[in-house]
Order: structure tokens, then C-alpha cells, then sequence
């Protein structure tokens, strides 16, 4: 039999492993560290949708080109209130996602554009597009959803007398895989038509090998669109990058986050979170005042 003594020693070295896991975990250095700090409780409160109105909130369909004539659904969010020419934050999902699930209960963007704007945050309307599973650049079959927003979204919006013209600067904000693609198309852009992006979570690789095959079909086409060593295309625009310790993608965005030039107006962020709407809820309000400050000063 144990003794009470060995009972009491081994119940002490338990506690000093799960503590000491929960510290591996959180410095992001064990194996299975997604799938460990989700279960040791490590990845924060989630976020609340604001319990405010919404303001308009109009959804549409057009048939794109660029993507191959898909029916192509696409919403416009304005904040509450009567305001004119509105600055404009085009928004990418994330992959299994579309527009409708921006506005939807999982994310609420349009709740939280009111709270921002009633907070002060200088006003701006949302814009989001399906982008399917593209991952928002070129693909071998020739669909290319980032072509789809320049070309074919953007004009959409400036004839709802927004300022989404080519002497307009825009603002770009994505989850996931549209946080790849906002920074991905930032940089294509420039700073001449974007003022500032946001990328959640960015869908990150570092390695070509482990790259989505969902979004590269091989390591060539990785190579032709990765943000990877491509920091400096986004000279001259404000930057920010959230993403939680508990995301897949943790490390991967803390390399690409530090191999930006020295002078570089980016902004970044790592704490708490997974790779889930609780954790991009959670950082909205931040994000969107962030976009405020960058559209609105760009008028």
C-alpha cells in the first residue's frame, strides 16, 4: 500500500507538471500546444458582442469575373447615425467562412462597428465579398479573389458614394486566411490606395512544405504569393497583427512580425487566445479603432 506521504508527494509533483505545462505552454515550446493550453484553460475570456444596435446593414450579389462567374454575395455595414462620404475597411474571412459570417452571431461586425463609432473611433463603413477558398490571390485555375475586391468590389462601393475610388485610400482587415490576404494585398496595393490593415490570426507559414494545400496547390505557388520576406511592401502603411499563443500560427506570426524593418508602423500583439471567433471577438474594439485612426486620417 502508499503511504499518506507517497499519496502527498505525488499529488505535489502532479501539480508542479500541470504548472509547469501550463508555462510551456504559454512560452509556446511543447509539442501539442494548441490543443494543451485550449484544455489547461490558457486562452482567455472570449469576447462579448456589444449589446448596441447595429446600423444599416445591406447585403447584395454580383457575378464575378474574377472568380469565375460565381454568384458572389457581399455586404456593406455603415455605422449608426446619417454620415457622408464614408471611408472604407474592406474585410476577408476566413476559409470555410463568407461575408455573412462577419454580420453573423459568431462575429457581430456590425455590433461592434456601432460600439467603436459611439466610443469615438471616427466613422468608416465595412465591406466584405465571398472569397471562397481562394485565399484571396491567383490560383492555377485562374480564380483570384484578391483581384475580385480591386477590380470588381471596390467599384461597387464608390458608387455607394463611399470613398472607394483609385484616389482612395482604404482600410483592410481579415481573419485567418483573409488575414494573410489583407496583408498580402496591402502590399500589392501600396500605400498610395491603403492606409491600414489588420490581419487576425494571419494564416502563416513559414515553411512552404506545411503551407495549406487548400490555399497553395505547391511550394512554387507558395513561393510566388507568400507574405513571407515580403514585410516591406507594406512601407508607408500602419500595420497591426493579433494573434493568441494558443493559435496554431502563433510562431510562424511571431517570426514574420519580426522581420519587419526597423522603421516600420507596425503594431502587433500576443496574448491569450485560439484560433476561433471567441479570441477575434475579444480583440475587435482594439482593431477598429486602430482602422479609424489609419482611414480617418487618410482623408
Amino acid at each position: 500500500m502508499l503511504s499518506r506521504r507517497a499519496v502527498l508527494l505525488g499529488g505535489a509533483t502532479a501539480a508542479v507538471v500541470v504548472a509547469g505545462a501550463g508555462a510551456g505552454v504559454e512560452q509556446g515550446v511543447l509539442p501539442g500546444r494548441p490543443w494543451l493550453q485550449a484544455h489547461l484553460g490558457l486562452n482567455g475570456e472570449a469576447g462579448v458582442i456589444p449589446d448596441v444596435e447595429a446600423g444599416p446593414v445591406e447585403t447584395h450579389t454580383f457575378v464575378s469575373q474574377h472568380r469565375l462567374g460565381a454568384e458572389t454575395g457581399w455586404c456593406l455595414i455603415r455605422p449608426p447615425g446619417r454620415h457622408t462620404d464614408l471611408p472604407v475597411v474592406v474585410a476577408l474571412h476566413g476559409l470555410g467562412q463568407d461575408a455573412a459570417t462577419l454580420v453573423g452571431p459568431a462575429m457581430g461586425l456590425g455590433r461592434y462597428l456601432a460600439a467603436a463609432v459611439a466610443a469615438g473611433v471616427p466613422p468608416f463603413a465595412i465591406a466584405a465579398a465571398d472569397g471562397g477558398t481562394s485565399y484571396w490571390h491567383p490560383r492555377p485555375d485562374g480564380e483570384d479573389a484578391g483581384a475580385m475586391v480591386v477590380d470588381e468590389l471596390l467599384p461597387l462601393l464608390a458608387e455607394q458614394r463611399l470613398r472607394a475610388t483609385t484616389s482612395d485610400r482604404i482600410g483592410l482587415i481579415g481573419w485567418s486566411m483573409g488575414g494573410y490576404g489583407a496583408l498580402r494585398l496591402g502590399g500589392l496595393l501600396g500605400p498610395d490606395r491603403v492606409a491600414g490593415v489588420v490581419a487576425s490570426s494571419p494564416a502563416i507559414w513559414s515553411d512552404a512544405d506545411e503551407a495549406s494545400s487548400s490555399g497553395f496547390s505547391n511550394a512554387a505557388e507558395y513561393e510566388e504569393y507568400t507574405v513571407v520576406g515580403h514585410q516591406a511592401d507594406l512601407t508607408g502603411i500602419a500595420v497591426r497583427v493579433d494573434c493568441g499563443t494558443g493559435d496554431p500560427f502563433y510562431r510562424d506570426v511571431q517570426d514574420y512580425v519580426g522581420a519587419f524593418p526597423d522603421d516600420a508602423d507596425v503594431t502587433s500583439t500576443f496574448e491569450p487566445g485560439a484560433h476561433d471567433p471567441a479570441y477575434w471577438r475579444r480583440m475587435l474594439p482594439d482593431q477598429l479603432a486602430f482602422l479609424g485612426a489609419a482611414v480617418g486620417s487618410s482623408a
